[in-house]
C-alpha cells in the first residue's frame, strides 16, 4: 500500500507533466496523464481529454502561443479520490486590434482525480481565474481596447477572454473565479468527490 506522503508526490508529478508536455507538444505522454474519461475546462475549449487533445494539436499548428507556469500546489486525499490545487499563470501572446500583446491570467488548478487499478490520473480540470493583465509586447506601441467588450467578461479573466475572442474563439463565461457562486459550488463538488460522489458534477 502507498503512503499518503507517496500518493501526493505522484499527483503533484502528473500535475506537473500535463504543463511540460502540454507546453512541448508531446501529445501521446501527454494523454497518459488523464483517464480514459477526463474531461477539461477552459475558457476557450470545454470537452474530453481527447477532444482538448486535438483541437491543442490544431491551434499548435496554426502557431498558436500559450505556455503555462506552475506555483504552490495543496492536495486533499481521501483513500481513492483526490482534489490538487495548484498555483498557475496561463500566458498567451497574440495580435489584438493590430498590436501584439501579452496577456497573462493568474489562478489555480481545481483538479480531481482518482486512482483506478493502482494508476491515478486526472478525472477533471477546472481552472480558477482569479486575475490577468493585458500589455503590448513592444512598450512603445498604443493599445486601445473596447471597454463595453472588455466588462462583458468575469474580472478573473477579462483581458484573456476579450483577447481569445478577438482570435475567434467562443468563450465560456461563468468560468469560477477568486470569489462568487461559481468557485463556491466548485469547492462543494469537490468535497463531494472526496465522500464518494459518483461524478465530479
Amino acid at each position: 500500500m502507498s503512503t499518503e506522503r507517496e500518493d501526493k508526490l505522484t499527483i503533484r508529478e502528473l500535475v506537473e507533466n500535463w504543463v511540460i508536455w502540454r507546453d512541448s507538444g508531446d501529445w501521446d505522454r501527454f494523454r497518459t496523464v488523464w483517464h480514459d474519461d477526463g474531461v477539461m475546462q477552459a475558457t476557450w475549449t470545454q470537452g474530453t481529454a481527447d477532444e482538448f487533445i486535438a483541437i491543442s494539436k490544431k491551434g499548435w499548428e496554426n502557431g498558436l502561443k500559450v505556455v503555462h507556469f506552475l506555483g504552490a500546489n495543496s492536495i486533499d486525499l481521501n483513500g481513492d479520490r483526490a482534489i490538487s490545487q495548484t498555483k498557475m499563470k496561463i500566458e498567451q501572446r497574440a495580435n489584438c486590434h493590430d498590436v501584439e500583446v501579452d496577456v497573462v491570467c493568474t489562478g489555480r488548478f481545481y483538479d480531481f482525480f482518482e486512482r483506478r487499478e493502482g494508476r491515478w490520473g486526472l478525472v477533471l480540470r477546472q481552472p480558477i481565474y482569479e486575475k490577468d493583465r493585458m500589455e503590448p509586447v513592444d512598450p512603445a506601441a498604443h493599445l486601445e481596447l473596447d471597454s463595453k467588450i472588455l466588462m462583458q467578461f468575469p474580472e478573473g479573466y477579462r483581458h484573456l477572454a476579450y483577447l481569445q475572442t478577438a482570435v475567434g474563439y467562443d468563450v465560456k463565461r461563468d468560468m469560477p473565479g477568486l470569489m462568487g457562486p461559481e468557485v463556491e459550488a466548485l469547492y462543494a463538488r469537490g468535497q463531494a468527490w472526496l465522500e464518494g460522489a459518483d461524478s465530479p458534477y
